[in-house]
């Protein structure tokens, strides 16, 4: 097929380089200039584990092609994917305004009828809305379907190549045979497509990243009751992820869950809700307990400290919300940085991938903040280590070095993965989230 991607951010490259390795002739398009510049030179701008060699790979084999218009060839696409941003506005709802301005774009460069397929998270009835300006303002008929992406940050391509499932919400069956055909290739070994209507495609998509968060907020309550009696936080998970009517992923307990997707979608559809007179009271939980877990952290920080902050040099590990990406959006390192510089404490921190993004979006580098590529150096000095992100360099590290280039002996472990190591007997402060 012939397809155009609209968006060159995470969503968009991702689902237009694993197009073209399935065959298809793919253009994407951003009306960022620098970046499509920077992609033409190969460049991927952002860290994503083995997505700058697929799209090398499929730029050599003439498949995909980068651009900040539509060019003839693809003003004939048999699909055009929206994949811009939606960020979340100051009241919390969804901003689709890049949505409806790809939209207007289509209607006035397509020079035949198409399917125009929604992969950015949108409230539910903005396809309904697309269609109906695409409708009024395009001379061809194109027809909307919904087809949110479900892409873990640092396994996106695994998550695109081997789905768990491919929603498709669609309004009719000849654009559901068209959107299956393109999907051909991922359903050699398994049925993986599952088709509905458009507006309960958009909600899936709010729906799965509520409920993960909803985990998450869950067992960070669970482990900050762990911590008032006693309990242990890994063996309850164990308890019950052993279930299978439950199951094992997203019970860790850490710092609060951050990134693109679950702080905006869970706002989204808490608004959403609202402004359909359905309050979503477990949503909402679930948010205020995440800003909750921010707080519990820097209180155990400050718990360390009875004398204040001011003056004490802190290590931060991690940066990034998650391991294996250098993604800081709403990253809880952010909170916990700010807070620690607003009490003057000195931060020192290390991050192998995310530390020039988070100085651009929280900290920048000064008298009171300073990044260091190497963990050990990134101690030098430190009254505490404050473990925010498990990149796997720091789950066995080397603690006597650590304790020889501290000035103090405090750690704070806000992903409660040593306490394995009884830090307590080797002479540290040492303090988790549901476990000692």
């Amino acid at each position: 097929m012939r397809i155009a991607v609209f968006g060159s951010g995470y969503v968009g490259l991702v689902t237009a380089a694993g197009l073209a390795d399935m065959g298809h002739r793919v253009q994407c398009v951003d009306i960022d200039a620098a970046r499509i510049a920077m992609l033409r030179e190969g460049r991927v701008p952002f860290f994503e584990p083995g997505l700058g060699d697929l799209v090398a790979r499929n730029m050599r084999g003439d498949r995909l092609h980068f651009a900040t218009e539509l060019d003839d060839d693809h003003r004939r696409s048999d699909v055009y994917f929206v994949a811009v941003g939606t960020p979340a506005r100051n009241d919390g709802r969804a901003d689709t305004s890049a949505v409806f301005a790809v939209g207007k774009t289509i209607a006035k460069s397509a020079l035949r009828g198409a399917i125009v397929a929604m992969k950015s998270t949108v409230p539910v009835g903005t396809c309904d809305a697309l269609q109906a300006l695409l409708d009024e303002t395009c001379p061809h008929t194109m027809r909307v379907a919904s087809n949110p992406e479900f892409l873990k940050e640092g396994d996106a391509l695994e998550d695109f190549f081997r789905p768990f499932r491919v929603i498709i919400g669609v309004e009719d069956a000849t654009t559901e045979q068209q959107m299956r055909e393109m999907y051909r290739p991922l359903q050699l070994s398994s049925e993986r497509v599952i088709v509905m209507n458009r507006r309960s495609a958009e909600l899936t998509k709010y729906a799965a990243n509520a409920m993960l968060a909803t985990r998450i907020s869950f067992m960070n309550e669970l482990a900050r009751l762990c911590d008032v009696i006693g309990a242990d936080i890994h063996s309850v998970r164990r308890g019950i992820g052993s279930d299978k009517r439950i199951g094992p992923s997203f019970l860790y307990a850490g710092p609060g869950y951050g990134g693109s997707c679950f702080p905006k979608d869970v706002s989204a559809l808490i608004h959403l809700g609202m402004d359909h007179g359905v309050p979503l009271k477990v949503v909402e939980a679930v948010a205020a307990a995440n800003e909750a877990q921010r707080r519990y952290v820097l209180d155990k920080i400050e718990a360390m400290f009875p004398d204040g902050l001011a003056g004490k040099t802190i290590a931060v590990w991690g940066l990034a919300f998650k391991p294996m990406t250098d993604d800081v959006r709403d990253a809880p390192a952010g909170t916990i940085v700010r807070a620690l510089l607003e009490g003057e404490a000195t931060v020192r921190a290390h991050d192998p991938e995310a530390a020039s993004n988070f100085a651009r979006v929280y900290a920048p580098a000064g008298p009171r903040m300073s990044y260091h590529d190497r963990e050990y150096e990134c101690v030098d000095g430190a009254d505490a280590l404050v473990l925010m992100t498990e990149w796997r360099h720091f789950r066995n590290p080397d603690f006597d070095e650590i304790k020889t280039r501290m000035r103090g002996n405090v750690i704070v472990d806000a992903r409660s993965i040593w306490a394995v190591f009884h830090l307590a007997s080797r002479g540290f402060r040492y303090t988790a989230i549901g476990t000692r």
